[in-house]
């Protein structure tokens, strides 16, 4: 089943009947066996997917690392699949905004510097407003404060805070997030769902690949994968808030 949403929403991203082969050795892996579905502007969807299921194979896909052996991939109106590496490189960078689930930070660079990073790219962009672009989207994520700190002064959640800054100070159409709580502990990850729904509810489309339930339930559309296929596409009818589960999580021991 693939959801529809009303004629005057703009698609972001549309795969059409993609495939993607694997040669090992002898034999062909048959990791996506013609997938199809659309993604709006401003929904916020998981994909889940268990080991196998080409939850991975369709994350790269999406975040234009790899070309489909087979179907259309457009992103915001761009035949991805038609693109040399150099330009698919190129509309990466513009169109996408990525959080891993191990931070990706380079060491020894700060959390400003950090943010700084993909606007590095673009030579129309002055080294002055790189920085006050990069301290604004510090700001969204309540980390204007640690601007200056290495990510080793920094907790685990607040170096994923600094990821999705990262990620957003080129105002990218869609953030691309790979297990982004992956690494973290319950109250962490709730923490940053609260900060995903609000850059949702500001209108920025969201990705979120995951294969937990209870965080896949902050979205308001789930796509589930099994064995390279579309398994299922569903709405979810009871959105959890983030920042109200947070509220009713017991309070940590050295708070008491």
């Amino acid at each position: 089943m693939t959801l529809q949403k009303s004629s005057d929403g703009k698609v972001i991203l549309d795969v059409r009947h993609v495939k993607r082969d694997f040669k090992m050795g002898t034999e062909v892996v048959h990791a996506l066996r013609g997938v199809s579905f659309s993604i709006f502007a401003g929904e916020f969807v998981t994909i889940m997917g268990t080991s196998g299921s080409g939850k991975s194979t369709l994350l790269y896909t999406l975040g234009c690392m790899d070309r489909p052996t087979s179907g259309e991939y457009i992103l915001d109106g761009e035949p991805t699949h038609k693109l040399k590496r150099d330009s698919l490189s190129e509309l990466r960078n513009r169109k996408i905004g990525f959080v891993f689930q191990n931070y990706s930070l380079l060491a020894r660079t700060s959390a400003l510097e950090n943010v700084e990073l993909p606007l590095l790219y673009d030579s129309e962009v002055s080294s002055k407003d790189r920085r006050e672009r990069a301290m604004a989207s510090l700001e969204k994520v309540g980390l204007s404060n640690r601007s200056g700190h290495l990510p080793n002064q920094l907790s685990g959640g607040q170096q994923q805070r600094v990821a999705i800054a990262r990620a957003l100070v080129n105002d990218p159409v869609m953030i691309l997030a790979d297990e982004a709580t992956g690494n973290l502990d319950t109250r962490t990850s709730y923490e940053i769902m609260s900060i995903f729904q609000k850059l949702n509810e500001q209108g920025k489309t969201i990705v979120f690949v995951t294969h937990e339930t209870d965080i896949a339930n902050f979205s308001e559309r789930t796509i589930k994968l099994k064995d390279g296929l579309l398994h299922s596409d569903y709405k979810n009818e009871n959105i959890a808030n983030a920042e109200k589960a947070l509220a009713e999580l017991p309070m940590p021991q050295d708070e008491k």
